[in-house]
């Protein structure tokens, strides 16, 4: 391989080009130690943050790479709805599923995009911070979940806004800490829109035109 090649090759490769000059950089402080340690110094430095900054550019690359791993989750946080004229646009994430942030009676509570569920359905800790109590005579509903079968509490969530998407008294299913690990919004909620579809990646959600007056 000429000199050619290689500045082909390391081109092509910027996290490896980045650690061998950082490896060389540090081999060239030591070099200069006993006859320059301030410049040593830097040198040495410079070296420690170029291999710091390969090795994480290194592990982003292996996580969005592996679009399922825990790593590739916690650096693709939930992103706030887009909205698109009047459509709300929702991101597909690396875990293959929708989510949203999305303001439940004014609190902030993240919520999956479950189109399998008939109901919206949220943990007993975000209804407790949301100020949604069950409604009153309620005897309970059985709800299959992925955790199983479960026996949730219906109640009425004042509202639930994202994007350009609003319900009001929506029914709401409250289940256990237990045994609800991600509050998603359902069917209920999806059935009043004017239409929803996925799209290039994308959740695509558009509001019914409102009546005239």
């Amino acid at each position: 391989m000429n000199l050619g090649e290689l500045s082909e090759f390391l081109y092509q490769k910027p996290l490896l080009a980045l650690t061998i000059v950082a490896i060389l950089v540090s081999v060239l402080a030591g070099m200069l130690t006993v006859r320059y340690p301030r410049l040593s110094h830097g040198l040495r430095n410079t070296a420690y943050l170029g291999l710091t900054a390969a090795l994480l550019l290194t592990i982003a690359s292996l996580a969005g790479n592996a679009r399922r791993s825990d790593a590739a989750l916690w650096l693709d946080q939930v992103r706030p709805a887009a909205v698109e004229g009047a459509q709300t646009v929702l991101p597909l994430r690396t875990d293959g599923h929708f989510w949203v942030e999305a303001q439940l009676n004014g609190e902030p509570v993240t919520f999956l995009i479950d189109t399998g569920a008939t109901y919206t359905g949220i943990s007993q800790s975000a209804a407790k911070r949301a100020g949604i109590v069950p409604d009153e005579g309620d005897q309970g509903v059985m709800l299959d979940t992925a955790n199983g079968t479960i026996v949730a509490r219906m109640a009425t969530a004042s509202s639930l806004r994202f994007g350009s998407i609003e319900a009001t008294a929506l029914p709401v299913a409250i289940g256990p800490d237990s045994e609800v690990e991600t509050n998603v919004i359902g069917m209920n909620l999806l059935s009043q829109l004017g239409s929803w579809r996925v799209e290039n990646n994308q959740l695509i959600l558009v509001p019914k035109p409102k009546a005239a007056s």
